[in-house]
């Protein structure tokens, strides 16, 4: 591989990483090809971009990205990335049900907002509320005060033309 091909490479795999919510780098040793497919087609369904790159071209393409080398110590062997846009726990999702099934790929470390964590941490990550799910908890939680002081106003207002209609009764049998 020439030089301009390589740096072409760091410069796409750096824009990834900067437009990437999370990465998640993985050794997919051992994966068939019908392992990988499946794996990447799962990774399309979920709008991640999977991708593999040498160990070396990954350290070049981190340092761009951000001064701390934590995750260097991860880059040995076959890694593949898996780089999510908008939901970073999407990859995890995705990583965890495949490994359930098949025992592959091991996933090495991952990278969520510029931190570094080890892969065997995927399952506890992997677990947690995706980006739309915890939005919705977070209206889900705020719409029920707004609708219990639209019930509370409610209730008065009905109370308050209980009240008018029982006045209104007695009135006209006062009057006779």
């Amino acid at each position: 591989m020439k030089r301009t091909e390589k740096e072409q490479i760091v410069a796409e795999v750096a824009d990834l990483m900067s437009n990437s919510t999370g990465l998640f780098f993985t050794d997919f040793a051992g994966m068939t090809v019908a392992q990988s497919n499946e794996l990447r087609r799962e990774f399309q369904k979920s709008r991640v971009k999977y991708q593999v790159v040498k160990n070396t071209l990954i350290k070049k393409a981190l340092l761009t990205f951000s001064s701390d080398q934590a995750a260097f110590n991860y880059m040995v062997g076959q890694t593949g990335i898996a780089f999510s846009n908008d939901d970073p726990t999407a990859p995890a999702k995705v990583l965890k049900k495949f490994f359930d099934k098949n025992k592959k790929p091991v996933t090495k470390a991952f990278i969520v907002e510029k931190q570094v964590f080890d892969g065997k941490r995927l399952a506890e990550f992997a677990s947690m509320p995706s980006k739309p799910e915890m939005i919705g908890a977070i209206l889900g939680s705020l719409q029920s005060p707004i609708a219990g002081i639209a019930g509370a106003i409610s209730a008065v207002m009905r109370d308050l033309v209980s009240v008018l209609e029982a006045v209104e009764k007695k009135l006209p049998a006062q009057a006779a």
